[in-house]
């Protein structure tokens, strides 16, 4: 956790532009601990008061009693209660981070409750707010892997219903952000990884126990997690009205055979493939993210060399597999 939750100079730099409290809705999946606990720590080490309250179920205890011991105040209930929602302190900065992804299959209903009618409710309750959504690249189309990936004004091509309840999610926020003039920024992320899940963890761990890697993707974006959480916050700046989308990721563009070969090499063990890289993938371009915040800090060749060390070690997996090879939308 602490590799994930030190202030950048860039992130410190901004955090004294945000006026007000910050509330992060869905605070208790994988990102949200580790984007709260960063929130708090910056605000503390520019000597800043703002709280940062998180919102979850928190089906987990020990997440809420980690976030409480960093500083973070906690609520806890259910954000598909209305009347719990409606009960939330009005704050000025909101980080909306509720969503379903996996288990969709057999859930339709559910993930579309989650994915956007939710969205519709938190947008008219926090709507004298500004919002950074947290979405997804993908309701974007495949796009060529010979390219960049798709860019913020590439029509969208949800394929499957978490995609298109995702798309669902958008248009809400820009629907209220329209009719209350509330500045919101949709956060199109993918995909955010720390040692213990992601893309990398994914590949590495089944290259350590000689099981086939799927090539169907063919190439994947990633970013460190840390990063992404950066950006998040950073995206407060950001927010405006009509509602403003930003695709956020890493730089590069992976290959998963070269990625396999890597960690092969590097843990010694035997690769397997199966399926054949496809001439189109799920990417993404961030060079507007890049030019509104900076770079990563931390590039895809270090988080490689972090995944190796990780799983040498006998590292936490948090057993979320990302599902990165997925084409037909079904997760």
């Amino acid at each position: 956790m602490d590799r994930l939750t030190v202030p950048a100079p860039s992130l410190l730099e901004d955090i004294t532009k945000i006026q007000g409290d910050l509330l992060i809705l869905g605070v208790g999946g994988k990102m949200g601990p580790s984007l709260a606990i960063l929130a708090k720590r910056a605000f503390l080490q520019r000597g800043l008061a703002n709280r940062v309250i998180g919102v979850s179920r928190f089906s987990d205890p020990l997440k809420q009693q980690e976030l409480q011991e960093a500083g973070v105040e906690t609520i806890r209930g259910d954000l598909l209660d209305d009347g719990f929602v409606q009960s939330l302190p009005s704050i000025p900065n909101v980080i909306f981070m509720a969503g379903q992804k996996f288990g969709t299959i057999g859930q339709e209903p559910l993930t579309w409750a989650m994915n956007t009618y939710l969205p519709g409710r938190v947008a008219e309750k926090f709507r004298a707010s500004r919002i950074v959504v947290f979405s997804t690249g993908n309701v974007y189309p495949f796009t060529a892997v010979t390219g960049a990936g798709a860019a913020e004004e590439t029509p969208i091509g949800p394929v499957g219903e978490y995609a298109q309840s995702c798309l669902g999610r958008e248009r809400m926020f820009q629907y209220f952000a329209k009719q209350y003039d509330t500045p919101i920024l949709i956060f199109r992320l993918n995909y955010a990884l720390d040692l213990r899940y992601g893309v990398l963890n994914d590949i590495a761990r089944k290259v350590w126990r000689e099981e086939p890697i799927n090539l169907d993707m063919g190439y994947v974006n990633v970013i460190w997690q840390g990063d992404a959480n950066a950006y998040a916050i950073r995206s407060l700046l950001l927010c405006q009205s009509p509602t403003r989308v930003l695709n956020v990721t890493g730089p590069e563009k992976l290959s998963l055979r070269d990625l396999a070969t890597t960690f092969g090499k590097r843990l010694q063990k035997q690769v397997h493939f199966e399926g054949e890289a496809s001439s189109t993938a799920l990417l993404s371009d961030a060079s507007q993210c890049f030019q509104d915040m900076g770079r990563p800090s931390v590039s895809a060749d270090q988080l490689i060399d972090w995944t190796v060390e990780w799983i040498q070690s006998g590292g936490e997996a948090l057993n979320k597999p990302t599902k990165f090879q997925v084409r037909d939308g079904k997760f």
